[in-house]
């Protein structure tokens, strides 16, 4: 895994109070064989600390040492393909 020897990792919280979320998660990581890969939930609001948007589909939460370093919040569908080479660029600062 690349920058594993940063101690990088990545997961995914999923900010939802359906009490069928949990089964469906599981489901879907052993259909993925998601290894190195979390997925968690947590309530609609998200952590505190993560500053989640009310208003967004999608965020994406960058932190390093438990300091939020950069927030990206989208609508549904509004993600595109340069926001996520903004994102990664912005890893790699994180990782260097």
């Amino acid at each position: 895994m690349k920058n594993a020897d940063k101690k990088m990792g990545s997961f995914a919280v999923f900010c939802n109070d359906a009490e069928d979320l949990p089964a469906k998660l599981k489901t879907l990581a052993a259909k993925q064989k998601l290894k190195s890969f979390v997925l968690a939930v947590d309530n609609p609001t998200g952590p505190d600390a993560y500053k989640i948007s009310k208003d967004a589909d999608v965020t994406v939460v960058l932190y390093n040492k438990s300091k939020v370093i950069a927030n990206y919040a989208f609508k549904k569908g509004q993600l595109s393909a340069s926001d996520v080479t903004k994102i990664v660029a912005d890893v790699s600062k994180i990782v260097k």
